[in-house]
């Protein structure tokens, strides 16, 4: 039940006049169909059902790619059981009777398949950066983006909002190194990219394409003969060419094996000389490997 002492008025005993104003429009007044205070209304009426038609899609939806399949089977669900789950949305500014999507859209999708003509919402005020932010942890939460919409989002916090690399991985949950491996799928050719969006190709595959020398060629091998994640790696992976090293005294040999032993990854030490000192090489094969050597170097100072 609509709770009217809870909306905003100008204060005092209101006259004859607003009276019959107020009694006459009834409840299309209460609720919000004559040009309101819709935010007001909103915080009365977190919840509530609301026509399809009247629902807009998120214009920062980090989907790209629907599911055809599974959007049938929920549009058969909610057919069945209706929609379970409310939709998070926020007003439209240029029309306040009308609601973007912020988390959702699936499921309005679905229900306009299902032919209903109204969906529960839950209405809040966001501004774009909420909204972006929210699309991105729901969708990401529920594992339902391919690892290009998740890069695809990732680059929009970054270039919209500012966000660094760092805040988005603590925004979503995940390590600064994840946000860099996924960001880096964006410089793939738009043939691979393909393959990401439609699930022929994982996020493993990209990353080991990312290096290679022409992905696209590579991505119609891997994809042809149904390579896991491990034998791609092996097809991309560089030859390398290795370059005979002089010889090293036994103490700085026995320093290296130290230091590769404290860290868990291969070190090499090289002697340059009495005035230019030298220099201590970390060979890493992830950026998560990465990651974590820059996290011991900066403990060591606190």
């Amino acid at each position: 039940m609509t709770n009217v002492q809870s909306l905003p008025h100008s204060g005092g005993k209101m006259n004859e006049k607003t009276k019959r104003r107020g009694l006459g429009r009834g409840l299309s007044a209460l609720m919000g169909d004559e040009g309101e205070d819709y935010a007001a209304l909103d915080r009365v009426r977190s919840t509530k059902d609301v026509p399809v038609d009247k629902l807009r899609p998120n214009k920062f939806q980090p989907r790209r790619y629907f599911n055809e399949k599974k959007a049938t089977e929920l549009a058969d669900s909610i057919r069945e059981k209706g929609v379970l789950e409310p939709l998070l949305v926020r007003r439209v500014e240029s029309d306040p009777t009308c609601y973007e999507i912020v988390a959702g859209e699936r499921r309005w999708r679905a229900a306009q398949k299902a032919q209903l003509h109204q969906v529960p919402v839950i209405i809040k005020d966001l501004d774009d950066a909420e909204a972006l932010e929210i699309s991105l942890i729901e969708n990401i939460q529920r594992e339902d983006l391919t690892p290009l919409d998740q890069a695809e989002g990732y680059q929009r916090l970054k270039a919209d909002f500012n966000y660094t690399q760092d805040q988005t991985g603590r925004l979503v949950g995940k390590s600064r190194s994840h946000v860099a491996n996924m960001l880096r799928l964006l410089s793939l050719p738009n043939s691979v990219k393909a393959y990401l969006a439609d699930g022929r190709l994982s996020a493993g595959h990209a990353r080991a394409l990312v290096t290679a020398d022409d992905p696209a060629k590579l991505a119609i091998r891997i994809v042809n003969q149904s390579l896991n994640v491990r034998e791609a790696e092996k097809i991309t992976k560089k030859p390398r060419r290795d370059v005979p090293s002089p010889a090293k005294d036994p103490d700085t040999l026995a320093l290296a094996r130290d230091i590769s032993d404290a860290l868990g990854l291969k070190v090499d030490l090289k002697f340059l000389g009495e005035k230019k000192g030298g220099e201590v090489k970390i060979t890493y094969a992830t950026l998560e490997q990465l990651d974590e050597i820059c996290k011991r170097l900066c403990s060591q100072g606190e």
